[in-house]
C-alpha cells in the first residue's frame, strides 16, 4: 500500500508540474503543489523503505521531472494553446481632422459630458467640449483636434 501512495504522489507532483508550465505559468500554485507532492514521496520513501529507496525515488523524480519540462516547452506543444486567427481591422479609416477643420460648426446630438457626439456636415463624430457640461442640440464650433476627438466649444 506504501508503494501506491509513493507512485500516486510522484504521479501527482509530476501533473502539477506540467500544469504550472503549461496551463497557469507563472501563477506558482502547481509549483508549489509539485513540490508538495515531491516532497511527500521522498519522506515516504525514506520512512519506508530506507536510504536506498529514498534515493530511487530521488532519481525518478528527477529524470521525469526533466522529460515533463522538456516535453511540455517543445514548441508543438505550445502550438495546441496558441491562437491561430489573424486580427485584420482598424479602428478607423479616416481622421476627423482629414474631414473638418477648425472653424467648422455643427451641432451636439447627445450631451457633451465632457464627451459626447456632434454631427457636423451631416458625419457624426465623437466629441470633447473645452468648458462645461453641453446640452443636446446645441450649436457648437470645431476648436481643435485630440486622437480622434473632436475639440468644440459652444456658440452663445
Amino acid at each position: 500500500m506504501e508503494m501506491f501512495y509513493l507512485i500516486l504522489l510522484v504521479f501527482l507532483g509530476l501533473l502539477f508540474l506540467v500544469a504550472e508550465l503549461v496551463l497557469l505559468p507563472g501563477v506558482s500554485v502547481g509549483a508549489v503543489l509539485s513540490m508538495v507532492c515531491y516532497g511527500s514521496s521522498i519522506y515516504l520513501a525514506f520512512r519506508d523503505f530506507g536510504s536506498l529507496g529514498g534515493v530511487i525515488v530521488i532519481v525518478v523524480i528527477l529524470v521525469l521531472s526533466l522529460v515533463a519540462v522538456l516535453v511540455s516547452l517543445r514548441a508543438k506543444t505550445w502550438q495546441r494553446f496558441s491562437l491561430r486567427q489573424e486580427i485584420r481591422s482598424s479602428s478607423m479609416a479616416v481622421m476627423p481632422a482629414d474631414e473638418i477643420r477648425i472653424g467648422d460648426r455643427g451641432v451636439t446630438l447627445s450631451r457633451l459630458s465632457p464627451m459626447g457626439k456632434v454631427e457636423i456636415a451631416g458625419k457624426v463624430y465623437e466629441a470633447k467640449s473645452t468648458g462645461a457640461y453641453v446640452d443636446p442640440r446645441q450649436e457648437i464650433e470645431v476648436v481643435g483636434f485630440e486622437n480622434f476627438s473632436v475639440i468644440v466649444k459652444t456658440l452663445k
